[in-house]
């Protein structure tokens, strides 16, 4: 794609300063090539200019937008500008290059252009250049989406989605091959280096993180899709996806860590939603940019975004709790809770290596993670979803590690070592398991299927986990397989139950949460 420095755009400064966005029809007056109105056909009686870059375009309908104009100009190269003269009904467009400018006048000699159903007679400026104020957003907005249009493509159609979205302030993000966290104050930090953030929404849909996120004006929306879309937050992972969305406006209710409305401090926080931590909170107003670098394997090509992206590890780095990769999980079913079901479920993001249920608060539970990054990455996941039937609550813990008992002390079992599991996912560096993870899903990824092995053997093991399936699919070799829960909770529950379980010559089913539906 071209670069869109090259694009002047904005307001033609003539002998009075037109403001023609101030009001639809303001009878602005400057530059008209001879033809003092181009709805006055006794006045167009114009010498032909020779060729220019600069076309100008008479008898152009009322309601015509900058689009439809330049929409003309598309099918010949890029359009580097454009100034519309309302109230004479008339546009001046500017092309990349003078080759384009004759290539459009050539075929419109033969083909005459219509807008609107309406004949419009474009022909050579006198002026080899316009000479814009760079302030006009919206032209800018327009240009800017539509430079970004390929070649090649219908331009009424793609000039249509380009005005569509050169009006949207709201964008719609989709992160990919999310291995480290992204969090509603991450994209915050990102996406603010474009202009100022309003209102921000998270979700899971399609069992992918996604955001809405409102700029206060449709040019930073449209500046901040066209510098990261497609870009990495981090090495190799955490893809930003952007496109308009259809939305021009955000309904935010809460404040929480799901959504956010920075207009707004004073909206609560919600049911079930933790707000901010203070500590939390603290950390991430902390400078960022001293924090770039200090992640293991994490990049920063968002170099407008400077320290923006160092989710995983900026509350732990910016020396506040939770450095060590310890979690606090409360709000547990204290007469369902194991250790081993909490190793299960949050080994589904890291590698969990003790886990002590409190002996005097047995509905909380310490998790200590092999890192900072695990811990967050599960607590972005983990948090709000429902294990044994109840929401849980998974926050940073102020403790460095957890402690094993003391020696010859019994604390019932409560607390658990994994250091050395053999179930640990990630202690492969580079293993594909970092390609695989996924928020909680009611669809399950299913590996190391024995081959004797059927879809109703599956089904039954499954359904016997306490739960109704769907859909199962197998895939070509039979040894994996996706097998859909009627809920997400429904999915956990069998994924606590049921990875590693034994199918029988000591080969252990492998489970985890998938990105596909059946």
């Amino acid at each position: 794609m071209d670069g869109i420095s090259d694009v002047a755009v904005g307001v033609k400064r003539g002998s009075d300063e037109l403001s023609m966005y101030n009001s639809p029809n303001s009878g602005v007056s400057s530059v008209s090539d001879g033809a003092s109105n181009g709805s006055d056909s006794k006045k167009l009686r114009v010498e032909e200019a020779p060729p220019s870059r600069v076309l100008h375009i008479r008898k152009l309908p009322n309601e015509a937008s900058e689009t439809e104009v330049i929409a003309l100009g598309l099918p010949f190269g890029k359009v580097t500008n454009i100034l519309t003269l309302k109230g004479k009904n008339q546009a001046f467009l500017e092309m990349g290059t003078e080759e384009a400018a004759i290539t459009m006048i050539n075929y419109y000699t033969t083909v005459t252009p219509h807008i609107r159903n309406i004949p419009v007679f474009v022909q050579y400026s006198n002026h080899k250049e316009l000479k814009t104020d760079a302030g006009n957003q919206r032209t800018q907005a327009v240009l800017q989406a539509v430079s970004a249009v390929q070649s090649g493509g219908s331009p009424s159609s793609d000039v249509q989605e380009a005005l569509a979205a050169a009006s949207s302030p709201v964008l719609r993000i989709i992160i990919d091959n999310m291995f480290y966290p992204v969090t509603l104050d991450v994209l915050q930090q990102i996406f603010s280096k474009f202009g100022t953030v309003m209102k921000i929404i998270t979700f899971t849909k399609n069992n992918q993180f996604q955001a809405l996120l409102q700029f206060s004006d449709p040019i930073n929306a449209q500046q901040a899709k066209l510098a990261l879309d497609g870009q990495n937050i981090y090495n190799s992972c955490c893809t930003l996806r952007i496109d308009f969305s259809k939305l021009v406006n955000l309904n935010v209710k809460y404040n929480n860590d799901k959504s956010r409305d920075y207009t707004r401090p004073e909206l609560p926080a919600g049911d079930g939603q933790p707000s901010l931590e203070s500590s939390v909170a603290a950390a991430f107003s902390k400078d960022s940019n001293s924090l770039l670098g200090k992640i293991p394997g994490a990049l920063n090509p968002l170099s407008a975004a400077a320290a923006a992206a160092a989710a995983a590890g900026r509350v732990a780095l910016a020396g506040q709790a939770g450095s060590s990769g310890v979690l606090l999980v409360s709000n547990l079913n204290e007469e369902m809770v194991a250790p081993q079901s909490l190793f299960t479920l949050f080994g589904v993001y890291g590698d969990v290596q003790r886990v002590k249920i409190l002996y005097n608060k047995k509905d909380s539970a310490l998790i200590q993670m092999s890192d900072a990054n695990q811990a967050q990455l599960a607590m972005s996941h983990l948090n709000g979803q429902k294990m044994y039937g109840k929401i849980i609550r998974v926050t940073l813990s102020k403790h460095q590690t957890v402690a094993l008992p003391r020696d010859g002390l019994d604390d019932q079992g409560l607390t658990k070592d994994y250091a050395n599991s053999p179930l640990h996912r990630f202690k492969k560096p580079g293993s594909k398991n970092f390609q695989n993870i996924f928020p909680p899903s009611a669809t399950l990824h299913l590996s190391n299927v024995p081959q004797d092995v059927t879809e109703e053997d599956l089904r039954l093991l499954f359904s016997n986990a306490g739960g109704t399936v769907k859909a199962f699919k197998f895939f070509q070799d039979r040894k994996m397989a996706l097998i859909q829960m009627s809920t997400v909770e429904e999915a956990i529950q069998a994924l606590i139950d049921l990875h590693n379980y034994n199918m029988g010559g000591n080969q252990h089913l492998r489970v985890s949460f998938s990105k596909s539906t059946i």
